[in-house]
């Protein structure tokens, strides 16, 4: 099924969307995507398929649980905000705040993420949340990170560092793994356990790693030929000297 979003209102859309999922269609395809928030907020069903041509608005796959989003351009802010389950995939850049609170599922962005990119993630029973940024990520990537994992190949790098300030500052849960070099200063050490992927965390990531190399056309080689670097955290409650004093 096609829709024209063309200048129709976000709240429109997303109801046509809503409709067409409830009357049986599995397959939606969106034309003329441009900036329409919330799309396939709160939408249930593993067999749902939505591909969007043009830039969705804030809050793509928001609170989503199970569907699978192509978006065949860039996403704006807070993309799988607290997503439960499913996968976005995101053949550009994504913007700030992508997977807040997310507890499952998996984003993939082939290029750039920016600020606070999965900040307050976390694991929920037997749900682990996955996100990987082909390119680099800004400020405070994982920041709070509870659970799951988080990825930055680094693959077009275009003079960005791999990480910007403050990679994951105040983590508690859950890996981060960093492809190739990166300044060690942009890592909040004081909280962060460092040391190169060991095979078992290899094995675990590559299935996503084969995930993102099918989905944007890279040779899953060619990510591999890199060493990765894990970021593990030290404590389960970083700031607990700040709250509670020592005896």
């Amino acid at each position: 099924m096609e829709i024209d979003a063309q200048g129709v209102y976000y709240r429109q859309l997303n109801e046509m969307i809503r409709d067409a999922v409830r009357a049986g269609e599995t397959h939606l395809i969106l034309r003329n995507v441009n900036g329409q928030r919330y799309i396939g907020a709160g939408l249930n069903g593993k067999q749902v398929t939505i591909e969007i041509n043009g830039v969705p608005g804030n809050d793509l796959a928001a609170f989503m649980d199970g569907p699978t989003i192509h978006v065949r351009n860039n996403a704006q802010d807070g993309c799988a905000n607290t997503m439960n389950d499913g996968a976005v995939f995101v053949h550009g850049d994504a913007g700030d705040v992508v997977g807040y609170g997310m507890r499952g599922g998996r984003v993939y962005v082939e290029r750039h993420v920016g600020y606070r990119v999965g900040i307050h993630m976390k694991a929920y029973k037997n749900q682990s949340p996955v996100i990987v940024a082909g390119g680099t990520a800004a400020d405070f990537f994982g920041e709070y990170l509870a659970g799951g994992t988080l990825v930055v190949l680094g693959l077009e790098r275009g003079g960005r560092p791999l990480v910007g300030d403050y990679c994951g500052t105040g983590i508690h849960g859950g890996e981060i793994l960093l492809r190739g070099e990166y300044d060690p200063w942009h890592v909040a050490t004081e909280h962060i356990g460092v040391g190169a992927a060991t095979d078992r965390e290899m094995a675990a990531v590559r299935p996503h790693l084969e995930e993102f190399a099918s989905a944007f056309g890279v040779p899953v080689a060619d990510i591999l030929a890199e060493l990765f670097t894990v970021l593990r955290p030290k404590s389960h409650r970083p700031f607990g000297d700040l709250y509670i004093g020592r005896p």
